[in-house]
C-alpha cells in the first residue's frame, strides 16, 4: 500500500507537470491553427519535422533512460557511475549525429523535401541533440525521486515557449513555421543551462565493464523504442511521401496533426504514469507482492484512461474550438487515435515482465511486429483513405504489440490481471461511446448534458466498485461509516 501511495503521489506531480504542460501547450494549437495560414501547409511541415525529431531522439538516447533505472537500482553499482556511463554513450552519439547533419545537410534536406529550407532541419537537429543530452539528467531526477525539480523544469520550458510564441505570432505577426522551430531552439537551450549545477555535483566515472552490461541491456530497448516511436510518428513521416497529391499533402497532414493534438490527453496520462511507475517497478521487483501490485496498477491505469476517453469524446463539441475552423475536418479521427494511445499505454504496462527478467529482446520483437503492421496499413491505404488510414494504422499496430505481449507474458512471467473487471469497464466505455454518437445530431446543449450524464454514471461505477470515497485522503473521513 505504501508503494501504491508513492505511485499516486508521484503520478500526481508528474501528471501535474505533464498535464499542465500539455494544457499550456494546447494554447499553441489554437495559436498556430488560428494564425498560421492553412493554405501554406506550414502546420503540416511542423508535424512532419517533429515526427523526425521524435524518431531521432529515441536513437540518440539509445535506451539509456531505462538502463539507468535498471543498473542504478543494482546495489553493486554506484548511481553516479551509472549516470556517467549513460551520459558518455548519449554524448558520443549526439556528437556523431551533429557532425553528420551539418556535414551532409544538402543531400539530407533534398531527400526529405526541404531543399529550400535546410535551416529548418539544422535548427531542429540542434534541438534534438540538446533534448537527448537532457534525457539522462531528467531520468536521474526521477531515480532520485526529485519529482518537483523534474516538474518545474518541464513547466519552465513550456511557459517560456508559449511566451515567445505569443510574442512572435500575435504581437510581431511572424506566422511562419520558421519561428516555431527557432523558438523551440531558444527554449531548449535555456532549460539545458539549469542542469549545469547538477552536473558539477556528480562524481564522474566511466566504467567499461558496466558499459558492456548496459549496452547488452539497452540495445533491445533501442529496437523496441524505434519500433515504438515509429508506431507514433511513421504516419506523419510517410504521409507526404505516400499521398498522391504532393501540393495537398502538407495541408492534409496539418489537419490530421492538429486534430491528433486533442487526442494527446491519452499520451499525457500514459507519460505521467510511466514517469512515476517505472522507477517503482524496478525498486519493487524483489517484493513478494509485486505481481498483485502490477495487476492493480494496470487496472487503475485502464480505468482512468477510459474515463479520460469518455470525457474527450463527450465534450468534443467544446474541445473542437481549440482548432481554427479550417483545421476541424479531421476531428472524426480523434476517438480512433485515443483508442490507439490506450493500447500503447496497456502495452507499456505489460512490458515490465520482460524488462524485469532482462529479456528486453521480447519487447523488440513485439514492437517490430506492431510497427510492421502499422507501416503496411499506412503504405497500402493512405493513397486512398488519407489520414483515416493513419488513425486506424495506429490501432492495428498497437493492438498487435499489446496482444503479443500479453499472450507471451502470461506464459513467461504470468501476472493475475483482473480481466473480468477490465472487460466490464471496456464494455461500459464502448456502450457509452455508441450512445454519445447517437446524440451527435442533437442540439449542442442537450448533447453536452447527455454526454456529461454518461460520464457521471461511469464515475459512479468507479466509486461504487473500485474507489470508495471513504478511502480518499482529506474528504474520505466524511464518507466513512
Amino acid at each position: 500500500m505504501a508503494n501504491m501511495k508513492s505511485l499516486a503521489k508521484d503520478t500526481a506531480i508528474y501528471g501535474l507537470s505533464s498535464i499542465v504542460g500539455r494544457f499550456l501547450n494546447y494554447l499553441l494549437v489554437p495559436l498556430y491553427t488560428y494564425y498560421m495560414p492553412h493554405e501554406t501547409g506550414d502546420y503540416g511541415i511542423s508535424t512532419n519535422v517533429y515526427a523526425y525529431v521524435a524518431l531521432i531522439l529515441v536513437i540518440l538516447t539509445f535506451g539509456m533512460e531505462t538502463s539507468l533505472f535498471r543498473f542504478a537500482n543494482d546495489e553493486r553499482n554506484k548511481p553516479d557511475t551509472v549516470f556517467s556511463t549513460a551520459m558518455a554513450v548519449v554524448g558520443t552519439l549526439t556528437a556523431v549525429f551533429l557532425l553528420l547533419l551539418f556535414g551532409l545537410i544538402t543531400p539530407i534536406s533534398n531527400t526529405l523535401g526541404y531543399a529550400a529550407h535546410p535551416d529548418y532541419l539544422l535548427m531542429m537537429g540542434v534541438v534534438v541533440a540538446l533534448d537527448a543530452l537532457q534525457a539522462i539528467p531528467f531520468s536521474y531526477l526521477r531515480y532520485q525521486k526529485r519529482a518537483l525539480r523534474f516538474a518545474s523544469l518541464k513547466i519552465l520550458f513550456i511557459i517560456f515557449n508559449i511566451g515567445l510564441n505569443v510574442l512572435y505570432f500575435v504581437w510581431l505577426g511572424k506566422t511562419s513555421v520558421f519561428y516555431v522551430f527557432f523558438i523551440n531552439l531558444l527554449c531548449t537551450a535555456f532549460v539545458t543551462l539549469f542542469f549545469i549545477p547538477d552536473l558539477f555535483k556528480i562524481q564522474w566515472k566511466f566504467d567499461g565493464k558496466l558499459l558492456r552490461q548496459m549496452f547488452s541491456y539497452s540495445w533491445p530497448i533501442l529496437i523496441l523504442g524505434i519500433a515504438g516511436i515509429l508506431n507514433q510518428v511513421a504516419d506523419k513521416i510517410l504521409f507526404p511521401l505516400v499521398y498522391p497529391d504532393e501540393e495537398k499533402a502538407n495541408i492534409l497532414l496539418g489537419d490530421y496533426g492538429s486534430c491528433v493534438k486533442i487526442a494527446m490527453i491519452m499520451a499525457m496520462i500514459t507519460m505521467a504514469f510511466r514517469y512515476a511507475y517505472e522507477p517503482i517497478v524496478f525498486a519493487k521487483s524483489k517484493d513478494a507482492d509485486k505481481t498483485e501490485y502490477y495487476a492493480t496498477a494496470m487496472k487503475y491505469f485502464l480505468i482512468f484512461t477510459l474515463l479520460a476517453y469518455l470525457c474527450v469524446v463527450g465534450w468534443m463539441p467544446l474541445l473542437q474550438y481549440i482548432l481554427g475552423s479550417n483545421y476541424r475536418e479531421g476531428l472524426g479521427v480523434v476517438p480512433i487515435v485515443m483508442a490507439a494511445e490506450i493500447m500503447m499505454g496497456i502495452y507499456f504496462n505489460l512490458s515490465f515482465w520482460y524488462k524485469l527478467i532482462d529479456k528486453t529482446i521480447y519487447g523488440a520483437w513485439f514492437s517490430l511486429a506492431g510497427c510492421s503492421v502499422l507501416l503496411a496499413v499506412n503504405i497500402i491505404f493512405i493513397p486512398e483513405y488519407g489520414y483515416w488510414a493513419c488513425a486506424w494504422g495506429g490501432v492495428a499496430g498497437y493492438g498487435t504489440a499489446m496482444v503479443l505481449s500479453y499472450i507471451v507474458g502470461q506464459k513467461k512471467n504470468p501476472i493475475p490481471y483482473p480481466m473480468k473487471d477490465i472487460a466490464i469497464y471496456v464494455a461500459i466505455t464502448g456502450l457509452f461511446f455508441c450512445l454519445m454518437q447517437v446524440a451527435n445530431e442533437w442540439h449542442i446543449v442537450a448533447k453536452l448534458a447527455f454526454n456529461t450524464l454518461l460520464i457521471l454514471l461511469f464515475v459512479a461505477h468507479i466509486i461504487y466498485h473500485d474507489l470508495p470515497l471513504g478511502n480518499l485522503p482529506v474528504i474520505g473521513k466524511y464518507f466513512r461509516k
